[in-house]
């Protein structure tokens, strides 16, 4: 073999190391063989960072409510549900750590919900976040939609009027 075959030698083609079939994504296996999910996923510290930053940041922006006014718009603080989007959605938060958790779990989970909390007036109380991996999402016999979410192993609470579920721009 000659000098110039060695240099001008074709080289080994890349291996394709993203061979990636359905099975082992839908397991969630990963290709050490270890199960990734929402909670072992935040073991890591990219993600936990990923996901602490990005939430803290959303959940730092300002939220008001607006009314329209004949000159534009103006901060409507006499609405009523503007102390429970703006101040405290529940008795157990701020409206910092309501927003927090809500984009955590869109983050990990790609969907947020929220159970509403009403009086006897169907006015808003208050609101508290509820695990997306809980809640099963589906349609009546009428097609109208509900959300069940189950509390525990046995226990399942269900309703059309209990929760609502936030799409990613819909996220406060």
């Amino acid at each position: 073999m000659n000098i110039f075959s060695k240099i001008f030698k074709s080289r080994d083609k890349p291996e394709n190391r993203f061979n990636l079939n359905a099975q082992r994504f839908i397991s969630g296996m990963s290709s050490s063989g270890k199960r990734v999910n929402e909670r072992s996923a935040m073991q890591m510290t990219a993600v936990y960072s990923c996901v602490r930053i990005l939430s803290e940041a959303v959940a730092s922006l300002p939220l008001h409510v607006y009314e329209r006014t004949s000159t534009g718009t103006a901060k409507a603080v006499k609405h009523p549900l503007y102390k429970v989007l703006h101040d405290e959605p529940n008795l157990e938060m701020t409206s910092f750590v309501f927003r927090e958790t809500l984009m955590t779990h869109l983050l990990l989970w790609g969907n947020a919900y929220a159970q509403i909390i009403r009086n006897g007036k169907g006015e808003v109380l208050g609101l508290y976040p509820l695990m997306p991996d809980r809640m099963r999402v589906d349609r009546d016999e009428s097609g109208q939609i509900f959300y069940e979410y189950t509390l525990n192993d046995s226990d399942v609470l269900a309703g059309k009027e209990t929760s609502v579920k936030l799409k990613p721009f819909d996220v406060l």
